[in-house]
């Protein structure tokens, strides 16, 4: 019999694990669950006789994929997939796939959240300032970039978006004014809203020169990865500017020292929030389970990122 594992260290809420059971049992596969191991060790231990394999932000590095000889398809419930290792899936002609769109509105909502708490000084009881009339520019205008561009225009901000790989046209069909480089985003705009993925060219991509680039009031807001800023250029940036602020859904690896010198210009959420929803929890899932089961059934690999 088939067998689907949903391996989580953050569990799924229990609605979604009912229903991914509930898909996986009316497709005729054997359901098991793993939640809030402690160790890799229990992760690869449970995969060893696993055909299919549903996880959220837990590793699956090449002990994980070698262990599994029946391993055929992992679904990352969510947009993000840096942390299943493609090459060694690809090696062992496993499909790794993702669940785009599914947590979109849960990270726009943060992100536009963020810069609400941010603009009213983290709500410290002293006057702020709005959001309206100001420009925001969305780097990367997938799933997300869409999300928070209609939430950012419903605030009444002016949004502009930098997509090299979405037509100009598309992209203002939104409502949206396309721009030609990350350059001129990140000059225009005093918000920048982060949607990059983090691949061998973005990483450190977000630098000095971008940052210090932006208008008076800079904020930065990266509901992305951390890999993607350049944290030197990032603390340069703190330095050199008064008047720039970074939020982030995941602290960077100089929080500590950006903690003790830029006091209320920051703010970074205790851990990676953006898909911490009952909704975006639920669908990620249902959307995993059913993914898998098109995929065994129909061959279909609509989603595959390898």
């Amino acid at each position: 019999m088939t067998k689907v594992l949903v391996a989580t260290v953050k569990p799924f809420a229990p609605a979604a694990v009912e229903q991914i059971e509930n898909i996986c049992k009316n497709a005729g596969y054997e359901f098991a669950l793993l939640e809030k191991y402690g160790d890799q060790s229990e992760l690869i231990s449970a995969v060893k006789d696993t055909d299919a394999l549903i996880v959220r932000s837990d590793k699956i590095d090449k002990s994980v994929i070698n262990a599994a000889d029946k391993l055929k398809i992992v679904v990352r419930a969510g947009a993000g997939y840096d942390n299943v290792d493609l090459q060694a899936a690809t090696a062992k002609d496993v499909v790794v796939m993702n669940t785009p769109g599914q947590n979109s509105n849960a990270v726009a909502e943060l992100a536009l959240g963020m810069m609400v708490f941010q603009a009213r000084n983290q709500f410290d009881g002293k006057a702020g300032t709005e959001l309206r009339g100001k420009k925001l520019g969305i780097h990367a205008f997938g799933n997300v970039g869409r999300y928070v561009a209609n939430i950012a225009r419903g605030f009444g901000m002016i949004v502009y978006a930098f997509d090299p790989f979405i037509a100009k046209d598309d992209i203002e069909n939104e409502g949206v004014k396309a721009i030609d480089s990350i350059e001129e985003l990140y000059e225009q705009c005093q918000y920048i809203s982060l949607h990059i993925p983090a691949n061998e060219k973005t990483k450190k991509s977000i630098n000095y020169n971008l940052l210090q680039s932006m208008p008076e009031n800079a904020v930065l807001v990266n509901t992305a990865r951390k890999e993607v800023i350049d944290e030197d250029g990032l603390l340069e940036t703190f330095e050199k500017r008064s008047d720039f602020q970074y939020l982030s859904d995941i602290a960077p690896d100089c929080a500590e020292e950006i903690g003790s010198k830029f006091e209320g210009r920051y703010f970074f959420t205790p851990k990676k929030m953006g898909a911490q929803t009952a909704e975006a929890n639920i669908n990620a899932g249902i959307a995993a389970a059913n993914q898998i089961r098109d995929f065994l059934e129909e061959g279909n690999t609509q989603f595959k990122v390898n």
